[in-house]
């Protein structure tokens, strides 16, 4: 055995001899490219402070964007006004922050977000140049982009995650980065360099996000200053307590009546003193209206923004001022709405005209009673979270709060998101990280959502427990997303959990404080965990319910429906007698084995269909 082991490292050695000089050769162009560019930028590098102007252009929207930057560490501070929207980001070098849309300043330590901005202060900072460069750098070579000859580099600054940096090979400045943020690859152009105040700047960056023509923006420099080094504090995140929301009459809460269908959570709404209008209730969500509520309040949409659900394709939104959004004694004042066509009447069976999410939930306490069938907005500073259940703290991604917990045995981060009907999806990297479809063989693929995006495919299983923070729940329903694109191909957290999971307890959410309390409802609804047993997904259609998908070897098929069927009757009842909701719980809830009578159109043929309910994900 040790004479083997003597072989294999004689054979091994001249490999391990020939590869030393190829990484001395890599190692020395790396530090001619990293000279090159520091010669090509100039200036000494020393503590200074960077401040930048630039006309702004996104969405087809013009405006402004204002930055600060240490040149030292990286730090920084970005604002921009693009039409009605405006925000902020900053990053202090402990802290990542960001200032939405309604003004809320709100810490991002969840996701990608604080290693997204570490690479940013890395680039700001120009940490290549310093002795040991503060990164893992990668020759990968010499390539032709856009209009000519550079060098690429890959860098994985400490703290922070990977990107791709191109140096033009004859001016030797950065000439492009490509990075992933969230699930989004952005890449980054500088171009038109010239001298300010000594060093040599991009006067022109251009930024595709990823999502086509409508994610696509421009900054040209308006203004450039070089000064004194700043405190730290300038660039931390900055106090904030909200002047625009309200209960009325001083109260410490309002309590209003909510409505669960499709395991989604609807109020009424007031917008402008105009209504009501049904809401849907979602945690990381935003203050939407859709363009017909935007035409029934006489409103004017501008701008086109990129939009990215939980489906694959990417739609975009617009903006709208609006001076009041009031449920039951709660006001919210003088926000910009965004304006998307995000949820139909034939995926929900209602007419949806907007949506309170993020902004609502950063201002109040928010209590969800799915038992009693109630929602209650609480003064934070009049909260009392004795009786409020189990405390489990969550960070800021993005909008989303994000838990850490595990699925079964394997850990995980956790979006919370009223917005989803399911209990739990796991996402595509994180499947295929753990093994998941190797570890849950009896399951279905199927459509198992609709969001933004349009329809959600997912390979569906019981799973053995879903823990969020210290409270376990057995057995519920996961989807194992199989997405490609949209927010389950995100490798930054691990599953998203909806309000089918949600809805066995009372839910409080205490955002200013990052924390969310589940209390138990006794007795348990009796729905949770049961999943659709007929492979089929519905939705509202003229004359009934079309069928829209049908799963491979479920009851549906083997009953020999077709996408594009429309069920008129289920059990004798007539479609227009049932909401969609009722629909899908009968296809769902009735014990494996029970028969379900349809009556339904093919081409406008009638026909009766015997459809025997039988559970895909539980073994029999």
């Amino acid at each position: 055995m040790a004479r083997r082991h003597r072989i294999a490292l004689l054979l091994a050695l001249p490999f391990l001899f020939a590869a030393a000089p190829a990484v001395a050769e890599n190692e020395a162009a790396i530090a001619r490219i990293l000279a090159d560019h520091r010669s090509a930028v100039g200036g000494s590098g020393g503590p200074a402070t960077l401040e930048l102007e630039y006309a702004y252009s996104a969405s087809g929207l013009n405006g402004t964007a204002h930055s600060i930057v240490d040149r030292a560490t990286g730090a920084y501070v970005s604002r921009y006004v693009l039409g009605p929207s405006h925000g902020a980001s900053g990053f202090d070098g402990r802290r990542a922050w960001m200032q939405d849309i309604s003004g809320a300043y709100t810490p991002q330590d969840g996701g990608d977000r604080r290693q997204v901005a570490v690479n940013e202060a890395y680039r700001n900072a120009n940490g290549w140049w310093r002795g040991d460069r503060g990164a893992r750098i990668e020759l990968v070579g010499r390539e032709t982009i856009d209009e000519g000859p550079a060098d690429h580099l890959r860098v994985t600054p400490r703290g922070g995650k990977v990107f791709d940096a191109w140096f033009d090979a004859a001016t030797h400045h950065l000439v492009r980065t490509e990075e992933m943020q969230q699930f989004f690859r952005i890449i980054t152009r500088f171009r038109e360099y010239a001298p300010a105040s000594g060093v040599s700047v991009a006067h022109t960056i251009e930024v595709d996000g990823g999502t086509g023509a409508s994610g696509l923006s421009t900054s040209r420099l308006t203004r450039f200053a070089l000064g004194p080094a700043r405190p730290s504090r300038e660039y931390a995140m900055p106090a904030w307590r909200p002047t625009d929301a309200t209960i009325d009459g001083g109260a410490a809460q309002t309590v209003v009546p909510m409505r669960l269908a499709n395991n989604h959570i609807y109020v009424d709404a007031m917008v402008n003193g105009q209504g009501p209008f049904t809401f849907i209730v979602d945690t990381g969500g935003h203050t939407i209206l859709t363009p017909a509520a935007v035409a029934a309040l006489g409103l004017t949409s501008v701008g086109a923004a990129p939009s990215a659900g939980a489906g694959e394709q990417s739609t975009t939104n617009g903006y709208a001022p609006v001076r009041e959004i009031a449920i039951g004694g709660m006001r919210l004042r003088d926000q910009t709405a965004f304006t998307l066509d995000f949820m139909s009447k034939e995926t929900e069976g209602l007419d949806v005209g907007g949506m309170i999410g993020f902004e609502v939930f950063r201002r109040f306490v928010v209590r969800i009673d799915y038992g009693a069938g109630t929602l209650a907005f609480i003064d934070p500073a009049r909260f009392d979270a004795r009786d409020a259940g189990t405390p489990i703290p969550f960070r800021f991604y993005d909008h989303n709060p994000q838990v850490d917990g595990r699925f079964g045995n394997v850990a995980g981060r956790f979006h919370i998101d009223t917005g989803s009907r399911s209990e739990v999806d796991l996402t595509a990297p994180f499947v295929e990280r753990a093994r998941l479809r190797e570890a849950y063989p009896r399951g279905a693929l199927v459509t198992s959502g609709w969001g933004v995006g349009g329809p959600v495919k997912s390979y569906v299983v019981r799973g053995r427990s879903l823990t969020l923070g210290s409270v376990t729940v057995d057995r519920p329903v996961a989807g194992l997303a199989t997405s490609s694109f949209g927010s389950f191909s995100d490798a930054n957290y691990e599953g998203n959990v909806g309000s089918g999971f949600l809805k066995r307890f009372v839910v409080t959410f205490d955002y200013a404080r990052q924390r969310m309390y589940l209390k138990p409802r006794v007795p348990p609804p009796v729905d949770a965990g049961t999943f659709d047993q007929s492979g089929l997904w519905i939705n509202l259609a003229a004359d009934g319910f079309a069928i829209t998908d049908v799963a491979a070897g479920s009851p549906g098929a083997a009953a020999g429906l077709a996408a594009g069927d429309v069920i008129t009757a289920i059990d004798g009842q007539r479609a227009e007698a049932l909401t969609l909701w009722d629909a899908r719980v009968r296809l769902r809830e009735p014990p494996p084995g029970t028969v379900v009578h349809l009556a339904v159109l093919r081409a406008g043929v009638p026909r009766v269909v015997d459809l025997t309910l039988r559970s895909a994900i539980d073994a029999p």
